[in-house]
């Protein structure tokens, strides 16, 4: 790995990423018919605070690079509060989407992030897509529309595009672009306060994130709910593999997001959706129609533009 420059690492590192979150959503939405959809939306960011925080401690302990504490700045955390507190809204967005229709096609709806990153990155961190990589994410949502027909298809109908599924899929979108977009500024508001390596730049992310997370979400549901958090803790090991996936996935993505724009990783980072299918009809069973594999076909020929742009 050591002869791989950043130019080019990010790629196996956003398909780590995609592959993690993939059994992370496997374990969610297990968790959210056992336990509620705020709590499984917490489980992720609980559970996997230990592990962000161990990955921290190893990359100092074993690195050769210097052991001081980064100087943070109240623009840094800024960016990472805004991009923590968008993640939590996109992941609770997913998982009621999650309820609505088909595994793969729940996750896939996600991805209306794509154009809505590229607009966000635009305005906000001055990142311009080319004109290529702006039409491979076209083609991709358009891909994505297509998935967010109900079951029949009825393609010329208000319901079509007033689903819950397509609603969910849309505010899912929206707060992930946002959250995309908080944590891509924080790692660049970092680099420029010194911190030049990706690998601590992405750990710091999380770590913070999480536990503002895990502090916020996690007293809000103990305020509100009945039982507060001890269901999350009787469902501890589901919520392990959940949290230790989560962790892994937002390492990953924080880690990509040092090292490249926001809108080329979250598009690449679309190849969960091939990820998600093959969960569906092993795991869940579930089969896609022929509506449903086109729009599928069509976001992954975007991908592939993307990748050949990149």
């Amino acid at each position: 790995m050591a002869g791989i420059g950043l130019e080019y690492l990010w790629v196996p590192v956003v398909l780590f990423a995609a592959a993690a979150q993939t059994v992370r959503n496997t374990a969610q939405r297990s968790l959210t018919a056992q336990i509620g959809t705020l709590p499984a939306t917490l489980v992720r960011f609980l559970y996997g605070l230990p592990f962000a925080a161990v990955y921290l401690l190893a990359l100092y302990g074993l690195g050769s690079g210097p052991r001081e504490l980064p100087q943070f700045s109240w623009a840094y955390l800024g960016w990472i509060a805004l991009g923590a507190f968008f993640q939590v809204g996109a992941t609770a967005a997913l998982l009621l989407a999650m309820k609505e229709r088909n595994f793969a096609v729940a996750v896939t709806l996600s991805k209306t992030e794509v154009l809505q990153v590229a607009l966000f990155a635009a305005m906000f961190l001055h990142e311009l897509p080319s004109a290529m990589a702006l039409a491979a994410m076209v083609l991709a949502t358009v891909g994505v529309l297509m998935l967010s027909l109900p079951p029949r298809g009825q393609l010329f109908t208000l319901s079509a595009w007033a689903s819950k599924s397509s609603l969910y899929g849309l505010i899912c979108g929206a707060c992930f672009a946002l959250a995309t977009i908080g944590f891509r500024g924080g790692a660049v508001e970092l680099a420029q306060l010194g911190l030049t390596s990706p690998w601590l730049s992405g750990a710091w992310g999380v770590l913070i994130a999480q536990t503002l997370q895990s502090v916020g979400l996690g007293g809000w549901i103990a305020k509100t709910h009945a039982e507060g958090l001890r269901p999350i803790v009787r469902a501890w090991r589901i919520s392990l593999l959940a949290g230790s996936m989560g962790a892994a996935a937002s390492l990953a993505w924080f880690t990509a997001y040092a090292m490249q724009g926001a809108a080329p990783v979250r598009t690449l980072g679309m190849v969960e959706v091939v990820f998600s299918y093959l969960v569906s009809r092993r795991v869940f069973s579930e089969k896609l129609s022929g509506a449903e594999k086109l729009g599928m076909g069509l976001m992954m020929l975007g991908l592939v533009l993307i990748c050949l742009q990149v």
